[in-house]
Protein backbone atom coordinates (compact mmCIF):
# COMPACT_ATOMS: atom_id res chain seq x y z
CA UNK A 1 0.00 0.00 0.00
CA UNK A 2 1.15 3.47 -0.51
CA UNK A 3 1.06 6.46 1.50
CA UNK A 4 -2.75 7.03 2.62
CA UNK A 5 -4.14 9.32 5.12
CA UNK A 6 -6.11 8.08 8.27
CA UNK A 7 -9.70 7.55 7.46
CA UNK A 8 -9.56 6.61 3.78
CA UNK A 9 -9.83 3.21 2.30
CA UNK A 10 -6.24 2.50 1.34
CA UNK A 11 -7.01 -1.32 -0.87
CA UNK A 12 -9.66 -3.46 -0.87
CA UNK A 13 -9.12 -7.40 -1.81
CA UNK A 14 -10.92 -10.47 -1.93
CA UNK A 15 -9.56 -13.63 -0.03
CA UNK A 16 -11.22 -17.24 -1.35
CA UNK A 17 -10.07 -20.79 -1.44
CA UNK A 18 -9.79 -20.71 -4.96
CA UNK A 19 -7.82 -17.39 -6.39
CA UNK A 20 -7.32 -18.52 -9.79
CA UNK A 21 -11.29 -19.28 -10.80
CA UNK A 22 -12.36 -15.84 -8.78
CA UNK A 23 -9.44 -13.81 -10.90
CA UNK A 24 -10.96 -15.71 -13.85
CA UNK A 25 -14.28 -14.82 -13.47
CA UNK A 26 -13.82 -11.34 -12.33
CA UNK A 27 -11.34 -10.60 -15.14
CA UNK A 28 -14.25 -11.85 -17.50
CA UNK A 29 -17.06 -9.93 -15.94
CA UNK A 30 -15.11 -6.42 -15.20
CA UNK A 31 -11.89 -6.44 -17.99
CA UNK A 32 -9.61 -6.16 -15.24
CA UNK A 33 -6.07 -7.79 -15.94
CA UNK A 34 -4.33 -9.61 -13.44
CA UNK A 35 -0.97 -9.77 -12.57
CA UNK A 36 0.86 -12.37 -10.27
CA UNK A 37 2.42 -11.60 -6.91
CA UNK A 38 4.59 -14.72 -5.66
CA UNK A 39 3.55 -15.58 -2.18
CA UNK A 40 5.91 -18.53 -1.60
CA UNK A 41 4.87 -21.90 -3.54
CA UNK A 42 1.81 -19.97 -5.23
CA UNK A 43 0.50 -16.71 -6.52
CA UNK A 44 -1.89 -13.92 -5.46
CA UNK A 45 -2.66 -11.70 -7.50
CA UNK A 46 -3.09 -7.80 -8.28
CA UNK A 47 -6.23 -6.81 -10.23
CA UNK A 48 -5.33 -3.82 -13.26
CA UNK A 49 -8.12 -1.48 -14.99
CA UNK A 50 -7.68 -0.14 -18.26
CA UNK A 51 -4.48 1.41 -18.66
CA UNK A 52 -2.88 -0.60 -15.61
CA UNK A 53 -3.97 0.92 -12.81
CA UNK A 54 -4.29 -1.51 -9.90
CA UNK A 55 -7.54 -1.65 -8.61
CA UNK A 56 -7.52 -4.63 -6.05
CA UNK A 57 -6.14 -7.70 -4.91
CA UNK A 58 -7.80 -11.28 -5.30
CA UNK A 59 -5.67 -13.56 -2.81
CA UNK A 60 -5.63 -17.45 -1.90
CA UNK A 61 -7.09 -18.27 1.77
CA UNK A 62 -3.68 -19.75 2.44
CA UNK A 63 -0.96 -18.88 4.79
CA UNK A 64 -1.11 -15.34 6.05
CA UNK A 65 -4.65 -14.82 4.75
CA UNK A 66 -5.77 -18.54 5.93
CA UNK A 67 -8.02 -16.92 8.48
CA UNK A 68 -9.56 -14.42 5.88
CA UNK A 69 -13.13 -14.42 5.30
CA UNK A 70 -14.13 -14.79 1.88
CA UNK A 71 -15.74 -11.14 1.70
CA UNK A 72 -14.36 -8.01 -0.45
CA UNK A 73 -12.35 -6.50 2.40
CA UNK A 74 -11.61 -2.75 2.94
CA UNK A 75 -8.58 -1.51 4.11
CA UNK A 76 -9.27 1.79 6.23
CA UNK A 77 -6.02 3.19 6.95
CA UNK A 78 -5.91 4.40 11.11
CA UNK A 79 -2.83 6.10 12.67
CA UNK A 80 -2.90 4.11 15.61
CA UNK A 81 -4.00 0.41 15.08
CA UNK A 82 -3.86 -0.71 19.05
CA UNK A 83 -5.99 2.85 19.73
CA UNK A 84 -8.47 1.72 16.94
CA UNK A 85 -8.72 -1.45 18.14
CA UNK A 86 -9.67 -0.36 21.70
CA UNK A 87 -12.45 1.98 19.79
CA UNK A 88 -13.58 -0.90 18.41
CA UNK A 89 -14.13 -2.93 21.14
CA UNK A 90 -15.48 0.02 23.21
CA UNK A 91 -18.08 0.45 20.63
CA UNK A 92 -19.42 -2.98 20.76
CA UNK A 93 -17.52 -3.77 17.75
CA UNK A 94 -15.14 -8.04 17.73
CA UNK A 95 -11.80 -8.49 16.75
CA UNK A 96 -12.05 -10.94 14.01
CA UNK A 97 -8.14 -10.88 13.26
CA UNK A 98 -5.74 -9.53 16.20
CA UNK A 99 -3.13 -6.76 15.00
CA UNK A 100 -0.46 -8.62 13.10
CA UNK A 101 2.16 -7.83 10.15
CA UNK A 102 1.65 -6.90 6.30
CA UNK A 103 4.64 -6.61 4.63
CA UNK A 104 6.15 -3.49 6.37
CA UNK A 105 2.51 -2.37 7.55
CA UNK A 106 0.39 -3.93 10.18
CA UNK A 107 -3.30 -4.65 9.68
CA UNK A 108 -6.73 -5.87 11.98
CA UNK A 109 -9.83 -7.66 10.85
CA UNK A 110 -12.58 -6.29 13.14
CA UNK A 111 -16.36 -6.21 13.04
CA UNK A 112 -18.92 -4.03 13.97
CA UNK A 113 -21.80 -4.18 15.78
CA UNK A 114 -24.29 -4.83 13.02
CA UNK A 115 -21.60 -7.65 11.74
CA UNK A 116 -20.06 -6.05 8.86
CA UNK A 117 -16.19 -6.66 9.06
CA UNK A 118 -13.47 -4.36 7.44
CA UNK A 119 -9.75 -4.80 8.20
CA UNK A 120 -8.06 -1.61 9.90
CA UNK A 121 -4.67 -1.03 8.22
CA UNK A 122 -1.94 1.38 10.10
CA UNK A 123 0.65 2.40 7.70
CA UNK A 124 4.43 2.15 8.15
CA UNK A 125 6.30 5.07 10.51
CA UNK A 126 8.26 6.50 6.98
CA UNK A 127 5.01 6.33 5.20
CA UNK A 128 2.88 8.43 7.58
Amino acid sequence: MDKQTPGSIGWVDLTVPDAVAIRDFYAYVTGWTPFGVAMGGYEDYCMNAEGGHVVSGICHARGENAEMPPVWMIYIVVSDLEDAVKRCLDRGGKVRIPPKNMGSGRYSVIEDPAGAVAALYETPPSAA
